[in-house]
């Protein structure tokens, strides 16, 4: 009798375990194989995701003149590139941009080296901030100011998707989303690139735009977080101070494009608040991209900095340093321009690399920081069929 009460209890053991493992199969999101947040790619090196942390500018316009960059893209396996038509260091006009076919074949070539597929990128807001110029043969893109009075928001960005595409980038660093507060501000205001000094109105401006260049697939980048519009200086020349300027408007062109689906990338302002954080930029603070972007407007997406070589930047904080801070703040691409008034360095994706390597060699930065961002970015790619 006793021997039949324990097979029994040990059937009825089996039972139940039977019916956690079913209940556990339906509510443990392990179990049920739910992709994780973090899924990074076997096989990948640290170096190489690293890599494609970096986005840069280079010199050069066709295939004899362009070594350096085709270097850093099969070494450093860089993320991407960002084209200019003026070349600062050398006060030139000849640095990527000469006209469309030269464009086009410069983007083809580079493509053609690359053995991760790139970001190529450029800043095409319309306007006076716009590197695809009419002087070369481009299109006329009306400012972002001049599209909202217009109301001609979805047919300038139309044309300027399809000639973004026509050339080969899939990355342009625009809509400008700064709110107009100021509209004096040296470097938003002042040239127009703001749409509106009604929040809603860029809003609605920012949602036409993004939505055109969609259609190409072309990826954009909502600038400057979290609102460069109120600001007195540019952080072009040195850190900007918006304490005493900044609106919580600012914010709501962020919170709204969320919401609607249509952040890509979310690009940061080298532009200080003693509100959110006393003694950081927002490039550099992870209480501006961790608690408000990412926690409380709610982004995932891939974060990138401002031009690490502004002003802003290597003024108060030097390259190297700041480079860490940004990635340890929640950046997940640093641009770095190659094109503020000191020298030009060739090697500079190289230098990037080896600033973040060694960080991450000595504690400063986490691996795990690095895998963070390298899936974000590979995320980012495949979503417009950059890469398979």
């Amino acid at each position: 009798m006793k021997q039949k009460l324990t097979i029994l209890s040990i059937i009825l053991l089996i039972l139940a375990g039977m019916t956690l493992f079913f209940v556990e199969k339906e509510t443990n999101p392990t179990i049920l194989n739910i992709e994780p947040i973090t899924n990074s790619e076997k096989g990948v090196s640290l170096e190489d995701k690293i890599g494609q942390m970096i986005l840069v500018g280079f010199r050069g316009t066709d295939e004899t003149n362009s070594s350096g960059i085709i270097s850093a893209i099969k070494d450093v396996k860089i993320g991407g590139v960002v084209f200019f038509d003026y070349d600062i260091p050398s006060k030139s006009y000849v640095r990527n941009i000469i006209n469309s076919n030269q464009v086009k074949n410069l983007i083809t070539y580079l493509k053609s080296e690359s053995d991760m597929p790139l970001f190529v990128a450029v800043d095409a807001e319309g306007g006076l901030v716009n590197r695809l110029k009419q002087k070369y043969g481009f299109l006329d893109i009306e400012s972002p100011k001049e599209m909202a009075k217009n109301n001609s928001v979805g047919e300038e960005a139309t044309k300027l998707a399809a000639e973004l595409k026509d050339m080969g980038f899939n990355f342009d660093f625009a809509p400008v989303v700064d709110v107009d507060i100021n509209p004096q501000n040296p470097v938003i205001g002042g040239l127009e690139r703001s749409f509106s000094s009604d929040y809603n109105e860029v809003i609605v401006s920012a949602e036409a735009f993004i939505t055109a260049l969609h259609e190409k697939g072309i990826i954009t980048s909502a600038k400057h977080f979290p609102g460069h519009g109120s600001s007195t200086s540019d952080s072009h020349l040195g850190m900007v101070d918006v304490t005493d300027t900044y609106k919580q408007d600012e914010l709501n062109p962020y919170k709204s494009l969320q919401k609607a689906g249509l952040l890509d990338t979310v690009m940061t302002a080298h532009i200080i608040n003693e509100n959110i954080d006393p003694n950081y930029p927002a490039t550099l603070s992870p209480l501006f991209l961790q608690n408000i972007l990412r926690k409380e407007v709610g982004f995932n997406g891939v974060i990138i900095s401002d031009d690490m070589q502004m002003g802003a930047i290597t003024k108060e904080y030097g390259f190297s340093e700041a480079i860490v801070m940004a990635i340890n703040a929640g950046c997940d691409i640093i641009l770095a321009s190659n094109n503020s008034a000191s020298a030009y360095d060739d090697k500079l994706g190289y230098n990037i690399k080896n600033i973040i390597l060694d960080a991450v060699n000595q504690g400063k930065i986490s691996k795990e920081r690095i895998v963070e961002s390298y899936d974000r970015i590979i995320k980012l790619k495949k979503d417009f069929k950059i890469i398979n």
